[in-house]
């Protein structure tokens, strides 16, 4: 009787909630490998970590100013220009608690009740959520794994109206891997341009873990640079997952709305994290390709694995840390006792009988999916693909 019905009307995270299953099971003894979180397992590099220390002992200590630091938010600015090609003003910049702030302080900025907000699915599962804190219309263009996971341009066109207010649109993917190349963006983007009140959020995040070499972003099509927002930060590519800093480069006026927002919610973000931050763009950036290195052999090595049991349908990821195999085979199975009747009760079947964690494809806008994390050791992965094949054999 006391909670109201914005927040009685969201879904809880599927990714959080399994990652808490497994947590108890493990409290309990059981071994679990958990593959549902998407956390790099690599510790924060050393010279990020000494910066933050020396933030501690030169007393950064205060409240933060609310859009960030301004020597963060010029650090940010020359990456965007050394890596991306693009001039982007320190006003335009909006440092927050993590990338998961920053988008949702963006809807909450640029829709109105009633709009509609399309998304590419599967998407990540907080994104409707956010779209419904809104007060959003959401508007899913489903694609499939035949496919990479990709909407194509006639989808595109056809899910656009004079009511869409944005468009979330994330490469490299989470939940898929899937990259978007040069020619796939600027083939959406000539649809795009009929429809100029539309505004472009690039959730960035996954920038630098990236297997094809190439990172394009529409804000690098200059006739569109001023309705895109990037939205990106340092959890994924520099292993800063519980620094959370995240920040948008967006158009002055979105950048000043979403300043606003942020003041009246939680102020600037952590003072000793922005200095981390702040290190992590201006220092040496060996070790961002080291671990993107790593991923990529997991990428290798998961991708084998998962081909090797009959049933899953698998392919490639370009980018991210995560699978995202098709398992519809397995819907209406049984052991003998228990009937698999979607991917929810199989992800729930692996962890409690495989104690393997992964997440449903139900929350991604994906069904008949499961996604599976592959940011943890090669070891870790070869003990979890073994045992969710033996898992999957008792399935008749």
């Amino acid at each position: 009787m006391y909670i109201s019905e914005r927040i009685l009307n969201l879904s809880a995270s599927q990714t959080l909630a399994m990652s808490q299953r497994s947590a108890e099971l493990r409290a309990q003894g059981v071994d679990v490998v958990n593959l549902s979180l998407g956390e790099p397992d690599f510790t924060t590099p050393e010279h990020i970590k000494q910066a933050a220390q020396k933030a501690i002992d030169e007393n950064y200590s205060f409240y933060s100013p609310v859009p960030g630091y301004l020597s963060l938010r010029k650090a940010i600015c020359g990456k965007l220009k050394a890596e991306n090609g693009l001039d982007y003003a320190p006003s335009q910049i909006v440092v927050s608690n993590g990338a998961k702030q920053s988008i949702c302080q963006v809807l909450l900025a640029v829709v109105n009740a009633g709009d509609e907000v399309i998304l590419p699915a599967p998407y990540w599962v907080s994104y409707p959520e956010m779209v419904k804190l809104a007060e959003g219309v959401l508007r899913v263009i489903p694609t499939d794994i035949e496919h990479d996971f990709k909407i194509t341009p006639g989808q595109l066109r056809l899910t656009l109206n004079e009511k869409t207010k944005a468009i979330i649109f994330c490469s490299p993917s989470n939940p898929t891997g899937s990259v978007y190349t040069r020619q796939e963006i600027q083939k959406l983007a000539a649809v795009l341009r009929d429809f100029p009140n539309v505004v472009i959020i690039a959730d960035e995040i996954y920038e630098h873990i990236n297997y094809v070499g190439e990172h394009y972003s529409f804000a690098q099509i200059a006739d569109l640079r001023e309705r895109v927002v990037i939205v990106n930060g340092v959890s994924k590519g520099y292993a800063m997952t519980g620094w959370r800093i995240g920040w948008i480069a967006a158009p002055e006026q979105i950048a000043k709305a979403c300043s606003k927002l942020q003041g009246q919610i939680t102020s600037g973000a952590s003072s000793i994290s922005q200095k981390a931050a702040e290190a992590a763009y201006l220092g040496e950036q060996q070790c961002v390709e080291n671990m993107r290195l790593a991923f990529q052999r997991r990428r290798d090595l998961v991708v084998r694995l998962a081909k090797q049991i009959e049933g899953l349908k698998v392919n490639v990821p370009q980018g991210a840390f995560y699978l995202f195999v098709e398992c519809s085979h397995f819907i209406g199975k049984t052991d003998g006792e228990r009937i698999i009747k979607s991917a929810t009760d199989l992800a729930m079947y692996l962890l409690e009988q495989g104690h393997v964690a992964t997440v449903s494809g139900e929350g991604f806008g994906a069904p008949n999916y499961l996604r599976l994390s592959y940011a943890t050791s090669e070891d870790n992965l070869c003990k979890a693909f073994e045992r969710i094949k033996q898992t999957l054999n008792k399935l008749k």
